[in-house]
């Protein structure tokens, strides 16, 4: 798909545009210090340890069957994206799947991986699907980072809520709670089932193949080095909560929505597994709004304005990347004020009714 973003802008998405650039996210350029601040948690647990950068203006775009209708800003900014990697984990995820690399979602992971990760009464019953739905409970220490920092996490009120107290630990599968320790515990169990290098299998597998540029970058901890079959390996975060994570534009972005959009084929050619797209896009029992590591919009209870079957892979202060198939719409937001998502998507889909 070369043509992409060489298309012309649709003055009918202006308004969406700009709603998007009126409606800032309210997070600093300076993030190392918004996080060095306690945003996430308090000292020691918010110690940094990964790499971390200042971000830049809002941007975005907009694509309506796979063409560019809308653009602002610098749509080649790389940033941090937090949890939008979590997003890209699932895809990973897939990958492994369809290789035969994990046979059975719901096996048990110790049974693949038998790296002390997976003993002991809480988490040997832990499973795949336990891990990419964030019902796992899975309960230890992690490249210096212990489960209990996300403890009683609320996203819903992220940088004001008390977190990071210890509690009752329920069955694996019986209990959902969004913890970056335990994604973070899922991508070290992927690297150890591919044994390479997770965003080497990201840029073959994925980003090269749909033609995304070379800028983005996937990092890991300076306490996440693995040694696996005699090679140093690090493995990568699920986010930015301690530094790391996918470093991006807006326009790679673009790609990997369009990507999941059409069902993991791209040009004709099956990336993804056939059915792991629609995998992804299922609620887990215990949230309707969470698939497989990816934010859903069942019963169009979370975002009123967009069909009951978008998604969006959403990362702090403000990035998403929102994908609706029923308009045939992948939009990027790059530091928006996310509590006003609803109104972007319903600005976009009105632009349809002018058209």
């Amino acid at each position: 798909m070369p043509t992409l973003f060489d298309s012309e802008p649709d003055p009918a998405f202006a308004p969406a545009m700009q709603f998007a650039l009126a409606h800032e996210s309210p997070w600093p350029r300076d993030i190392r210090a918004h996080i060095e601040a306690g945003f996430f948690e308090p000292p020691p647990d918010n110690a940094i340890i990964g790499p971390v950068a200042s971000r830049g203006a809002p941007n975005g775009l907009i694509l309506r069957g796979g063409r560019l209708v809308a653009r602002w800003g610098d749509t080649r900014q790389v940033d941090m994206t937090f949890s939008v990697a979590k997003s890209y984990l699932a895809l990973l995820a897939g990958l492994a799947l369809g290789d035969g690399l994990i046979p059975d979602l719901d096996a048990p992971v110790r049974a693949l991986v038998d790296d002390g990760g997976f003993e002991g009464p809480q988490n040997a019953g832990i499973t795949w699907r336990h891990l990419l739905t964030n019902t796992s409970e899975w309960e230890g220490t992690l490249f210096g980072k212990s489960d209990i920092i996300d403890r009683g996490r609320n996203l819903t009120v992220e940088g004001q809520g008390r977190k990071g107290v210890p509690r009752p630990l329920h069955r694996p599968g019986e209990y959902w709670e969004y913890n970056d320790v335990r994604v973070n515990r899922l991508s070290l169990a992927l690297l150890r089932v591919f044994g390479r290098p997770l965003p080497e299998v990201f840029a073959e597998r994925i980003m090269q193949p749909i033609g995304a540029s070379g800028d983005w970058r996937w990092h890991g901890y300076e306490t996440s080095w693995v040694e696996i079959g005699g090679r140093r390996m690090q493995s990568v975060s699920g986010g930015g909560h301690w530094g790391g994570g996918v470093f991006i534009h807006a326009e790679d972005q673009a790609r990997i929505g369009q990507l999941t959009l059409q069902d993991g084929v791209w040009e004709g050619r099956r990336l993804l597994p056939a059915g792991w797209v629609a995998q992804c896009a299922t609620a887990c029992a215990l949230n309707p709004h969470y698939g497989l590591l990816w934010w859903l919009n069942t019963g169009r209870t979370r975002w009123p304005s967009a069909s009951a079957r978008s998604w969006c892979f959403s990362g702090a202060g403000g990035n998403v990347t929102w994908v609706e198939p029923e308009a045939d719409i992948v939009a990027v937001l790059r530091w928006v004020d996310q509590t006003r998502l609803d109104g972007f998507m319903a600005a976009t889909l009105a632009a349809l009714q002018q058209r």
